[in-house]
């Protein structure tokens, strides 16, 4: 994928699971069903174009050790988060209703390692190389000054209400909009224009 085209699509999807999140509690409950399984599917999608896009900003620094090192706990986190979500989609299935749900995940983060690695820290890592990448790109002039401190609203909005992930996402959107709008290289323009 186009990585200009990643920095919107992915905000537009974890956009989509905050608000089927706050569909799917309508009833006063969330899962398992068709809203919980579309919710997470969108949000490991999103997981997925934050690799593309974790890479492009790691070329963007230059590919320094730094950013590398960013890059690789990024990866990680985004690892650990698509592990939750992949586990949240299985139970979702398994459970025959969203009391039976509760027993499932428990089993899961009974596991030795399993709520520290996917429940806890390790997705953390993935917010925390999100906000490093941004921060050096703002330190290097290559984006706004101000674009590190929505990213940081990004995360910290849904910690105080999870209801508010979609306010996060338009956050993570217009911190990433300039980003999609860059020009892209003459190279690049040159084989765009006669592919």
């Amino acid at each position: 994928m186009n990585p200009r085209a990643a920095f919107v699509a992915a905000p537009l999807l974890v956009l989509s699971y905050g608000v089927i999140r706050i569909v799917d509690g309508l009833d006063g409950s969330r899962g398992p069903g068709l809203a919980w399984t579309a919710g997470h599917l969108a949000f490991l999608a999103a997981l997925a174009l934050f690799i593309v896009i974790f890479r492009e900003m790691w070329r963007m620094l230059g590919r320094n050790r730094i950013a590398t090192t960013s890059l690789v706990v990024g990866l990680v986190g985004i690892a650990c988060a698509a592990a939750q979500f992949v586990i949240d989609i299985v139970v979702g299935f398994m459970a025959a209703d969203h009391d039976a749900m509760s027993p499932l995940f428990d089993q899961v983060q009974a596991v030795p390692g399993v709520s520290l690695a996917v429940y806890a820290a390790g997705p953390l890592l993935f917010y925390v190389a999100q906000l490093a990448l941004v921060v050096q790109l703002a330190a290097r002039r290559q984006v706004k000054l101000w674009t590190p401190v929505l990213v940081m609203l990004d995360f910290a909005i849904p910690i105080l209400e999870k209801d508010l992930i979609p306010l996060g996402a338009v956050c993570m959107l217009v911190s990433f909009w300039p980003l999609a709008r860059r020009q892209a290289p003459a190279g690049a323009r040159h084989v765009l224009v006669h592919a």
